[in-house]
């Protein structure tokens, strides 16, 4: 008999994974993965999201993209914190650099296109766990530096969102604590 597919269990049960390794997502995959993303919320049909792949050997020309990055924000950065950075990018087989890619909309404003462009990153998280991977969405001081988003082709309307690690996962789950959904909501 045929597994029946919870997503509302699979939801609640939702956790980010810090230790990923391989084998990654193949291109049929990562195109199933996207094409999630691209189903995110999105008022007036902007599409106002753009997804950069890194993978193989180029996550570490990305690790040197990453280690200028650092230097820029910290020139004094020491060896440890260089290689650091230079490694990052070598903790998941697969990188996505997710972007809003922002456009002038009279009833569509920034911030409703930065949330799009959220939705399509947990989207990506999502799908690569519907698919057996673990996956967990990172930002930190590199996310705001505009001559990284430049580096790897991103365009002077763009920003990042964050970048999200995938691969199959390399240590036990965090247990998921029970959450009391009234401390969060109320009736108005």
């Amino acid at each position: 008999m045929a597994t029946v597919f919870n997503g509302l269990s699979f939801l609640q049960q939702r956790n980010s994974m810090p230790r990923l390794t391989g084998p990654g997502p193949d291109a049929a995959e990562l195109e199933q993965m996207l094409q999630c993303a691209l189903r995110s919320p999105d008022h007036m049909r902007l599409r106002p999201w753009r997804f950069v792949s890194i993978q193989g050997d180029r996550r570490r020309d990305f690790g040197e993209l990453l280690r200028a990055s650092l230097l820029r924000r910290d020139p004094h950065a020491d060896e440890a914190a260089q290689e650091k950075a230079r490694t990052a990018p070598l903790r998941a087989p697969l990188v996505i650099a997710v972007m809003v890619s922002l456009k002038e909309h009279p009833k569509v404003p920034a911030w409703e296109q930065r949330i799009s462009a959220g939705c399509a990153a947990f989207s990506l998280i999502l799908a690569a766990e519907a698919l057996d991977y673990g996956a967990i969405w990172r930002t930190g001081e590199i996310a705001e530096d505009m001559q990284l988003l430049r580096d790897i082709g991103g365009e002077d309307n763009e920003e990042f969102v964050g970048f999200i690690y995938v691969g199959r996962p390399d240590c036990n789950p965090k247990p998921v604590p029970t959450m009391v959904s009234d401390e969060f909501h109320r009736v108005w």
